[in-house]
C-alpha cells in the first residue's frame, strides 16, 4: 500500500519548506539548511525545492526574509507597548537578541562569508521598514530611533556570534550584553524625557 502525499499549493509548499529550514537552523546550525535536508524533512524531492527556490541560497534567503519579518513584527509590537505603557525596554532587547541567538545571526553571517553578499538585505530592509513605522509621528531630532536601532542590532548580532566566549573570557555573565543594551536604551529614553521636561 503506497502512502500518498498531500498535495500542497505552491505557497503552502514554500511555507512548509521555510518552517523546516528554520527548525534545521535552530537544531543544527546554518550548514544544515540544505535543499536535501529540508526536502527530507517535509517529504518532498530535491527537484521540488529547486523549483520553488532555485538553489540552496534561494531557500536560505527565503528563510532570512521570514525570520526578519517575524522578528521585526515582534520587536515593533514590543516597542509600541513600551511607548504606550511606559514599560521597561528590556523586552525589546530580549526579542532582538533572541532573534539573532536562534539562528538568524549565524545564518546571515554564514551566508555572507560564503559569498552571498546580499544575505543581510532582507534583515536590513525589514529593520528599515520597522524604523520608518516606529518613527511615524515622532520628532526624529527628539527620538534618534535610527541610532538606537543600529546600536541594538549590531550588539545583538555580535552577541549571537561571539557573546558566549567573550563573556566567559572576561569573567562576565552570559547575559551581560543584554543588560548593557537595555541600560543604553533606558538611558536614551531618560535623556529624551529630560529634554522634553526642560523644553
Amino acid at each position: 500500500m503506497s502512502i500518498q502525499r498531500k498535495r500542497l499549493s505552491p505557497e503552502d509548499s514554500r511555507a512548509a519548506a521555510v518552517r523546516a529550514a528554520r527548525e534545521l537552523l535552530i537544531e543544527a546550525g546554518p550548514q544544515a539548511v540544505t535543499l536535501k535536508a529540508v526536502a527530507g524533512r517535509i517529504g518532498r524531492t530535491h527537484a521540488n525545492l529547486l523549483h520553488h527556490f532555485g538553489s540552496a541560497a534561494g531557500l536560505q534567503k527565503a528563510l532570512i526574509e521570514s525570520l526578519a519579518e517575524s522578528v521585526t513584527a515582534q520587536i515593533g509590537e514590543a516597542v509600541l507597548r513600551a511607548r504606550a505603557e511606559g514599560s521597561d525596554p528590556r523586552e525589546v532587547v530580549d526579542l532582538t537578541f533572541d532573534a539573532f541567538d536562534r539562528g538568524g545571526g549565524a545564518l546571515a553571517s554564514w551566508m555572507v562569508l560564503s559569498g552571498n553578499e546580499d544575505a543581510l538585505n532582507p534583515i536590513l530592509e525589514a529593520i528599515h521598514r520597522l524604523v520608518d513605522k516606529l518613527g511615524e509621528g515622532h520628532d526624529t531630532a527628539d527620538a534618534p530611533i535610527e541610532e538606537q536601532t543600529l546600536s541594538l542590532v549590531l550588539t545583538a548580532l555580535g552577541n549571537a556570534l561571539l557573546g558566549g566566549p567573550m563573556a566567559a573570557a572576561l569573567g562576565l555573565p552570559r547575559e551581560k550584553a543584554r543588560e548593557i543594551a537595555a541600560n543604553q536604551l533606558r538611558a536614551s529614553i531618560a535623556a529624551k524625557r529630560e529634554t522634553r521636561t526642560e523644553a
